[in-house]
């Protein structure tokens, strides 16, 4: 088992998602990062030390620190989302 994390920059932008069902679908699904590698739809970044977890439209990004699962990020998916 993992700790997950989140960074105030995450919170942020999971608070300002306006759909309560997205927030929702989104926590439980950080939530199985618990187990993590043994996960679904999550994938290693290309040239980065990231992850990303898919979850509908919205990309959470996130990074793996020995037993803690640090949430970075929650973005929309769009041509922009991996970029710095």
């Amino acid at each position: 088992m993992r700790i997950i994390q989140w960074r105030n920059k995450a919170l942020r932008q999971l608070r300002k998602i306006k759909s309560k069902a997205e927030r929702v679908k989104i926590t439980n699904a950080v939530r199985k990062l618990e187990g993590f590698p043994d996960c679904q739809d999550v994938k290693k970044l290309k040239n980065r030390d990231d992850y990303r977890l898919r979850v509908g439209r919205w990309r959470i990004i996130f990074t793996e620190q020995l037993e803690i699962i640090l949430i970075e990020e929650i973005k929309k998916r769009n041509e922009r989302t991996y970029t710095s």
